[in-house]
């Protein structure tokens, strides 16, 4: 017998990128934590029974430790906002994860200039 197939199987997406674009709102206008500043809101991942999200982010400014605790802090806050706007029957359990893929990226892009110029210095000294 073959796996049962979701009616909807872009639901989970769907109410993963709807997560993200709320609580993007919520965080804006509705949290007032000060150690909380400018958040970007990278992804959101939902377990397939939606009891959880993981909700990546990532930071201009500030410390991420923090940040990570005051975001988890305020979960329920949150969470409470979304039951409001979602129109599912379970709203997640909110799980902030700093996310350091632009850390990442800035980091391999300093190494590849470094590449670029150091091989640069060598074909003139050829």
């Amino acid at each position: 017998m073959a796996a049962k197939k979701s009616a909807t199987p872009n639901r989970a997406f769907k109410v993963a990128d709807q997560i993200q674009r709320d609580l993007t709102e919520l965080i804006a206008r509705e949290l007032k934590d000060p150690r909380v500043g400018m958040v970007t809101l990278q992804g959101v991942e939902v377990t397939p029974d939606y009891a959880h999200a993981k909700v990546f982010f990532s930071l201009l400014v500030g410390d991420p430790v923090e940040t990570q605790a005051a975001l988890n802090q305020a979960a329920g806050f949150l969470r409470n906002g979304l039951f409001k706007r979602l129109h599912i029957h379970t709203v997640p359990t909110l799980h902030f994860v700093f996310d350091r893929t632009s850390e990442h990226a800035a980091d391999m892009n300093a190494l590849i200039a470094k590449a670029v110029s150091s091989r640069a210095k060598d074909d003139e000294e050829a």
